[in-house]
C-alpha cells in the first residue's frame, strides 16, 4: 500500500504522469482508443434501454418497495422508512424519466435561495409549512426565506444565537461537519456552508417526502435516512455538532435507544441542539418530556451547557471517566467491549453506551482547515494492511488525485460545469474530495466507502469531509502494477458492489466520479455493468457527468453501456500514456 521506490520504501516523491499541452488537447478532442480495443474477449451487443413509466419519476428503490412494506407487521417504530430493496431480478431496469417541463437547475450559490418548481413539482410542504417561512412559490420557482420551524426570522440569526450561547462551538473551525436531523429543506445546513461548516441534512421519505429531494436540488449535502430500528450508516464520532429542531423525534423510548445512537454518532465533546416545545413550553405533558430529557442526558453523561429560549444544548465528554464512575446499576449501560461501534451496515440499534477510545482517538481532531491534510490520529486504529505507514498513505493518495484532479479541471475545463453535488463511489481517504477543495471547485462530495472493504469512513469524518457506508462484496484480484500507487488500485482489491441502491431521490448529482469500480464485474455473480450504471443514470441529473477510471478490459464495455443508455461518451488515455492499462471514459446525459 502507497508508493514504493525501487529499494521497497514508501514515498511520496512521485509523478502520476506528464500531462502536456498536447496530453490536454488529446483529452479535449475526445482521446485515443473507443470501443474495446485492448478489452479482449467477445461482448454481446448491448440493446438500448427503455425509459421507465412517468410514474416512476422520483423512484427510490429501497424505500419504495411497497410490497416489502406491506408485509411488515406493526411498524410503530419507523420500520417502514427504512431500506427494504427489491428482491433480485425486481431491481430497475429501464432509465428513470424527469418530470415534464424539467430545466437545467439553477447553479449554487442562486440555488440556495431558489430552484424551478418544474424540477420538484409538489406543492405538500408549501401548504404544510408556508407560514413558517420554509417555502413558497413564486411564479416558476420556489423560493426558500432561510426560516425554520423553530427559527422563523432565518437561519442566520439562529446560527448567531447558538454561538453566542456557547461560543466554543466557534463555526467553521471547532465546528466543521455537523448532522441535521429533520432538516426540512435544509435552510439549516445551507447558511452553515457560509461559514465553512459542511452539514449532512437528513429526514425520512415520510409525509414530507420530498424534503430531501428539496435539499438536494437547492444543492446542500442531503441524503434520505431515519432514526428507526437500525443504525444510521455513518460511523462512530463522525459529527462535531448534531442539530434536532423539531425533528419529532422521541428521544427517550425505548430506554433512549435513539438518543444513544446519536450519542454513538457525535464526536467526543462535541455539542447535540435540541430546539423543541419541551424546552421552552409550560404544559404539563411537555414539561414531563423535558424532565426525562434532562433525566436520560445526565445518565449518559451530556452537560447541559446552555438552556436559552427554545434552545437547549449538551455537551458529550472527552472521555469514559464518567462512564465509568457511574453506579453499576444505572442505565443505559456501556456496550459490550467486542461491540464496533463503526459496524453499521443493517446492525440494529442498541440501547447501550458506545465506549470512547481510551487513547483519545476522534475526540483529538485539529481544527479546520488544518484537518483536512493532517493526518488524524484515529487513522492507527482502523483496520489497514499498512502498520508503521500509515500517514504516508493519506499523503500519498492526496498527492495522487489532487494531480489527477487538476488535471481534469484544467483539460476538460471543470470550472465551466457548475459542479455542486458530487459523489466519489470509491472514496478512499477522501483524496478526491479533499483535491476538489484545494482546486476551490465550490462542491460537496459524498464520500463513498464500501462495507467489506477497509473502513476508513472514520477518517474521511476526521479530515472534515462526509460520506456513508455502502453495501459492497469483496473480490481479491492478483494484479501485476509497477507501482502499488493506492490501497484499492493494486495488489490484494477489495471491490465494491453496489446493487443495493443508493438512498437518494433521482438526479441528485452534478458529477459520479468510480476508479476501479468495475474491473472485475464479469467475474461476479449477483450484479453486472448494467445494474450498475442504471442506478448511476438514475443518481445523476441531466447534463451531468460520468467519469469512469478504470482497466482497458472493462472500458469498452462500459462505453457500449452508456451509449445504450443514450450518454455520450469518450474514451481518453490516463497520464501515464496510450500503453497504460487504465483508460478513462468521459460520459454526459443528455438533458
Amino acid at each position: 500500500m502507497g508508493v514504493l521506490d525501487g529499494n521497497g520504501v514508501m514515498t511520496e516523491d512521485f509523478r502520476v504522469g506528464e500531462v502536456g499541452p498536447a496530453f490536454d488537447q488529446a483529452l479535449l478532442n475526445g482521446g485515443v482508443s473507443r470501443g474495446g480495443e485492448g478489452g479482449g474477449g467477445v461482448r454481446e451487443k448491448v440493446e438500448k434501454l427503455k425509459v421507465c413509466d412517468a410514474r416512476m419519476v422520483d423512484y427510490v428503490p429501497c424505500l419504495d418497495n411497497s410490497e416489502a412494506v406491506e408485509k411488515l407487521m406493526g411498524g410503530v417504530r419507523g420500520e417502514k422508512y427504512e431500506r427494504h430493496c427489491p428482491e433480485e431480478g425486481m431491481g430497475l431496469h429501464c432509465l428513470v424519466p424527469p418530470p415534464s417541463g424539467y430545466r437545467r437547475p439553477i447553479p449554487w450559490p442562486r440555488s440556495r435561495d431558489e430552484i424551478w418548481f418544474s424540477n420538484v413539482p409538489h406543492t405538500r410542504l408549501v401548504e404544510d409549512k408556508g407560514g413558517q417561512n420554509w417555502i413558497s412559490i413564486k411564479k416558476d420557482k420556489f423560493v426558500f426565506p432561510g426560516g425554520g420551524t423553530q427559527f422563523i426570522h432565518g437561519a442566520d440569526k439562529y446560527l448567531d444565537q447558538i454561538s453566542e450561547m456557547v461560543p466554543d462551538i466557534e463555526f467553521g473551525s471547532n465546528i466543521r461537519v455537523a448532522l441535521d436531523i429533520g432538516c426540512g429543506v435544509a435552510s439549516f445546513g445551507a447558511f452553515l456552508m457560509q461559514r465553512n461548516v459542511t452539514t449532512l441534512s437528513i429526514a425520512p421519505k415520510d409525509v414530507h417526502e420530498n424534503q430531501i429531494q428539496f435539499a438536494l436540488e437547492r444543492g446542500v449535502p442531503a441524503m434520505v435516512a431515519v432514526f428507526a430500528t437500525h443504525r444510521l450508516l455513518f460511523p462512530s464520532q463522525a459529527f462535531d455538532l448534531i442539530h434536532c429542531s423539531r425533528c419529532r423525534i422521541n428521544w427517550t423510548r425505548d430506554d433512549g435507544i435513539l438518543l444513544l445512537e446519536a450519542n454513538r454518532l457525535l464526536r467526543a465533546g462535541g455539542y447535540f441542539v435540541w430546539a423543541a416545545q419541551p424546552v421552552y413550553k409550560h404544559e404539563e405533558s411537555l414539561q414531563e418530556q423535558w424532565k426525562e430529557m434532562e433525566n436520560l442526558t445526565a445518565r449518559i453523561c451530556w452537560e447541559l451547557v446552555r438552556k436559552e429560549g427554545y434552545i437547549a444544548i449538551w455537551r458529550k465528554p472527552m472521555n469514559n471517566s464518567c462512564y465509568l464512575s457511574r453506579e453499576t446499576a444505572v442505565h443505559p449501560p456501556l456496550c459490550e467491549s467486542n461491540d464496533d461501534p463503526d459496524n453499521v451496515w443493517y446492525v440494529g440499534l442498541k440501547a447501550c453506551i458506545s465506549q470512547l477510545p481510551s487513547n483519545g482517538y476522534g475526540a483529538n481532531v485539529t481544527k479546520w482547515p488544518l484537518r483536512l491534510h493532517q493526518p488524524p490520529k484515529r487513522l492507527y486504529s482502523i483496520q489497514l494492511d499498512a502498520i508503521i505507514s500509515r500517514d504516508e498513505l493519506i499523503k500519498a493518495e492526496s498527492k495522487y488525485w489532487y494531480e489527477i484532479i487538476e488535471s481534469y479541471v484544467r483539460a476538460f475545463r471543470w470550472q465551466e460545469y457548475n459542479l455542486r453535488n458530487v459523489m466519489d463511489m470509491r472514496a478512499g481517504f477522501g483524496g478526491v474530495a479533499a483535491a476538489l477543495h484545494d482546486l476551490q471547485i465550490d462542491c460537496w462530495v459524498m464520500n463513498v466507502v464500501p462495507v467489506n472493504g477497509f473502513n476508513t469512513l472514520p477518517v474521511i469524518y476526521d479530515r472534515g469531509l462526509i460520506g456513508v457506508m455502502h453495501d459492497c462484496k469483496v473480490t481479491l484480484v492478483k494484479l501485476i502494477c509497477k507501482f502499488a500507487f493506492l490501497f484499492y488500485l493494486c495488489g490484494l482489491r477489495a471491490h465494491c458492489n453496489l446493487c443495493e441502491p443508493f438512498d437518494t431521490y433521482p438526479r441528485t448529482y452534478d458529477l459520479l466520479h468510480a476508479a476501479g469500480l468495475f474491473t472485475v464485474e464479469k467475474k461476479r455473480q449477483k450484479c453486472n455493468i448494467s445494474t450498475i450504471m442504471l442506478e448511476m443514470d438514475r443518481m445523476l441529473r441531466p447534463g451531468g457527468r460520468v467519469y469512469i477510471r478504470d482497466t482497458t478490459l472493462v472500458i469498452g464495455e462500459l462505453e457500449e453501456t452508456a451509449t445504450a443508455m443514450g450518454w455520450s461518451s469518450s474514451i481518453n488515455d490516463v497520464g501515464e500514456g496510450p500503453y497504460s492499462s487504465w483508460k478513462i471514459l468521459r460520459s454526459e446525459k443528455p438533458f
